[in-house]
């Protein structure tokens, strides 16, 4: 039978260990740990096999709370389920286990029942979580990639008629992302969810947008402005705030209001010594801050019409000596660490794509508004990505069904030839559905996946698909997904549906034949 998942089993008794072992190694492959220590070593090394682990308190070296704290620190916590086992029962023994981010807890002797139903629930609960935070990601790297295709689209129009290079934008986003997130880990006076970060970063594009309005010969000239030349290059971050204004009279969105501190507070200094508004510390937004510090580094170390670029440690210097002006000395601090490897990073990231990290935790942050690691949905979207490439180079409709969320979700390409959506919740209830797939052909593929079996999975038949204005014969193969073989659930079904139409006309065509020639012998005969 195959294994249902990996369970890591912590008890510095070895009867302990062997008991819940007995107990759990039928359903699952079973790792042992005979303190905290050696759990911490099998959660680094195995990370991404381990469904659950089943974590004693008392232990020699380090302790259970000690191994959720470091489980906390290191953000297993959210992926890997913890149930602790313990013969103390005193509530707040309890309480402190369940604060340290335990799901779940047994108490000893063990009761082999509760043990295997409890385990069950618990990687069950985990693994659905998981699904759902896969589907919900799906769904926000669809609106981020349109965000970021608009974003991109206006901030390059004005880097087309600033001359500038067109790394420039795709500078500022990284940095952006580089510094807040450094920020983050350095303090909590600025506490912004990875959902907020993601918003900043794709506001940051929008930096410039006001320059736009700018006389290009100001915008390009080559050699140093006059006064009255440099006051009307001032004016594009009160144009750009302007622009967003406008925007945010008919559309109240969370980017527009974030762009437009970006816009206008850009160039404050900490000291208020900058423009617009000559706003001073934290009266300035931490977005604008931020954005303020990404533009001069990138500045200082692009060619521009005016200007040689700058070294990295050229420019480091510049900044950190006070020559580009005052900034917030979080700020400061946060460019010295990563000062070593930002050239690297910028290299690396600034690729024009849509942070896909930054969805990802997004997504898990809409579903439990807490932070968890993006380890586990990276690797689905790795997995998705595999999926849809297949699918677009084999020309097949691939699908998958689950039956707990009612949701059908169909390959890139797939959806494309249909004209239908990636993800279609009810799809029984669906109109556009019902217009590509009959209703009768419909039931009848889910009637022959209900009679699937684990010995016999696969289901197979012919049906005829509305497709770009006819109808075109397709061949389905489906098998259903159980939850465990053995209990029969069925949890889903996954399938394809290729395109057999010129082969079922070609054939239709030698019938015919066929049945002309057997009537003209009869004739004859």
């Amino acid at each position: 039978m195959k294994k249902q998942g990996t369970i890591l089993i912590v008890d510095d008794t070895e009867m302990n260990r062997a008991m819940l072992a007995d107990m759990l190694a039928d359903d699952y492959q079973i790792i042992e740990a005979s303190n905290g220590a050696e759990a911490v070593e099998a959660l680094k090394r195995r990370q991404d096999e381990i469904s659950l682990v089943l974590l004693d308190i008392v232990m020699p070296e380090m302790d259970g709370f000690e191994v959720l704290a470091m489980m906390n620190k290191n953000d297993w916590i959210a992926r890997i389920p913890v149930i602790t086992i313990s013969s103390e029962t005193a509530s707040s023994y309890i309480d402190h286990a369940y604060d340290l981010g335990a799901s779940e807890y047994i108490s000893r002797p063990f009761d082999e029942k509760t043990v295997k139903r409890r385990v069950h629930n618990i990687i069950m609960l985990y693994s659905k979580q998981k699904e759902l935070e896969g589907m919900v990601a799906e769904q926000v790297v669809e609106k981020e990639k349109n965000n970021f295709l608009m974003v991109e689209i206006l901030s390059n129009i004005v880097e087309f008629r600033n001359g500038e290079s067109g790394l420039h934008v795709l500078h500022i986003r990284t940095l952006t992302e580089i510094f807040l997130r450094k920020l983050q880990e350095m303090t909590d006076r600025y506490p912004l969810s990875a959902a907020k970060i993601a918003l900043i970063v794709n506001a940051s594009a929008l930096h410039d947008i006001g320059k736009i309005s700018i006389p290009e010969n100001i915008l390009n000239k080559p050699g140093r402005l006059t006064t009255e030349e440099f006051e009307v290059m001032k004016t594009h971050s009160e144009i750009g705030a302007a622009i967003m204004k406008d925007a945010m009279l008919r559309h109240h969105e969370e980017l527009i209001e974030v762009s437009y501190s970006i816009c206008r507070w850009h160039h404050e200094r900490y000291d208020g010594r900058g423009y617009p508004d000559r706003l001073k510390g934290d009266d300035i937004p931490i977005e604008a801050q931020v954005v303020a510090l990404a533009d001069v580094y990138d500045a200082l170390t692009s060619e521009r019409v005016y200007k040689a670029a700058y070294s990295h440690e050229t420019a480091l210097n510049m900044i950190l000596g006070g020559e580009c002006g005052t900034f917030n000395p979080l700020l400061m601090d946060c460019l010295r660490q990563v000062a070593p490897f930002l050239k690297e990073e910028l290299r690396l990231h600034s690729q024009g794509e849509v942070n896909e990290e930054n969805i990802r935790a997004l997504s898990s942050q809409i579903l439990t508004g807490k932070k968890i690691s993006s380890r586990t949905l990276s690797l689905l979207e790795q997995e998705r990505t595999k999926y849809q490439f297949f699918a677009s180079m084999s020309n097949e409709i691939q699908f998958e069904y689950n039956y707990h969320t009612d949701v059908l979700t169909m390959s890139e390409w797939g959806a494309r030839q249909l004209g239908l959506s990636m993800l279609i919740e009810h799809p029984a209830e669906n109109a556009e559905m019902r217009r590509v797939f009959r209703e009768a052909d419909y039931q009848d593929l889910r009637d022959r996946l209900r009679s699937a079996t684990p010995d016999r999975p696969i289901a197979k038949a012919s049906y005829r698909l509305h497709v770009g204005g006819q109808e075109r014969w397709f061949k389905a193969v489906a098998r259903p997904l159980w939850e465990n073989e053995s209990s029969g659930e069925v949890v889903g079904a996954i399938g394809k549906f290729v395109d057999i139409h010129e082969e079922q006309t070609q054939l239709a065509r030698l019938q015919e034949l066929a049945a002309k020639n057997d009537a003209a012998l009869t004739q004859k005969n």
